[in-house]
């Protein structure tokens, strides 16, 4: 065919010239235009302004839309704070509940092989966070790292900080014990499932102070990852990758994460174990909330502040220049 003809397309006679004219002018709304073909064709691609079709954020964008929800969440009022980490802390409830019924089902493949016990505890823990994230809750552990990272590039005060880590410490203990004692009063808590919680109770107040504050660096250092990898992805396929693989990790590793102990520590005593509150607060809440804090604050907030942020000296990448639609990072 000769390139001077043209094509039927959608009832009108379409211009490969119109076709570059629609691309030029695709970011302005159809009916805005005065031209009548012009409009039809832009009507095509839906009429209204292209948009980002990527998969996945940069680093950079990445870190400064962690800021701004930082920033969000640690100007919340307190009231709203503290039902949003109550809610979280249910959530890791339930997929803390989910793993261990699950695994201490097991007792055959428990004994015959311990490590595929394990496995199975890692991969079905992650639903925990995939529904904190998806819902707009709070945990300690995520704040660790968000609110930081907003501190930081100069969007909340000191006082602020202060308040949303307190704030949501004390919804995530009680989202996770009112949880805990939910398990026991439906009975779920029983055979195999006990036996599972009183033995992981017992394992995690069984170390010293400085590996169990190193493997609660570890652990926090994955678990802001996953946070960070979910808002990284636009779509909801690409959020559940970046959280499973993540938390799968720290829980089949066997490292520290102070709210998912809030649940299983209460769990494992409601089940039996011989410990007191006094030595799972010293044995294992202050160390392993001291090393979730060392990683979220300084090891990823400040890392990537240096990198991308303020402490790097990268005044013009402030958060504020992330559009609102791209603010979608929960912590």
């Amino acid at each position: 065919k000769s390139e001077g003809v043209f094509r039927e397309s959608a009832g009108f006679v379409l211009d490969p010239m119109l076709l570059l004219h629609a691309l030029l002018f695709s970011g302005v709304e159809a009916s805005s235009m005065p031209n009548q073909p012009l409009r039809q064709v832009l009507a095509l691609h839906g009429g209204g302004s292209v948009v980002d079709a990527a998969t996945v954020k940069s680093p950079s964008d990445t870190y400064h839309g962690m800021a701004a929800k930082g920033r969000d969440n640690a100007k919340m009022p307190i009231s709203k704070i503290l039902h949003q980490s109550i809610m979280g802390g249910c959530y890791v409830g339930f997929g803390g509940l989910l793993s261990t019924v699950v695994a201490g089902s097991s007792p055959g493949i428990a004994a015959a092989n311990p490590g595929i016990q394990k496995f199975i505890f890692a991969a079905l823990f992650p639903v925990n966070l995939l529904l904190i994230l998806m819902s707009g809750g709070q945990l300690f552990t995520g704040n660790s790292a968000a609110v930081p990272a907003a501190f930081y590039e100069g969007l909340v005060t000191f006082e602020e900080l202060v308040k949303s880590w307190g704030v949501s410490y004390v919804g995530n203990v009680i989202g996770c014990g009112l949880f805990a004692f939910a398990a026991r009063y439906t009975g779920i808590l029983s055979y195999g499932v006990k036996d599972l919680a009183v033995a992981t109770a017992v394992k995690k107040c069984s170390s010293t102070f400085g590996p169990t504050v190193a493997k609660a660096i570890m652990c926090n250092w994955l678990v802001c990852m996953a946070v960070w990898l979910a808002g990284a992805a636009n779509d909801l396929t690409g959020k559940m990758v970046g959280i499973w693989f993540p938390i799968s990790t720290f829980v089949a590793i066997g490292l520290e994460h102070s709210v998912a102990n809030m649940f299983l520590l209460p769990l494992g005593m409601l089940g039996g174990a011989k410990i007191s509150f006094f030595t799972a607060i010293i044995k294992n809440f202050i160390p392993v909330t001291i090393g979730n804090a060392i990683a979220g604050a300084l090891v990823v907030a400040a890392g990537y502040s240096y990198q991308f942020g303020k402490l790097g000296n990268n005044a013009g990448q402030g958060a504020s220049r992330v559009p609102k639609s791209m603010l979608d990072m929960p912590a």
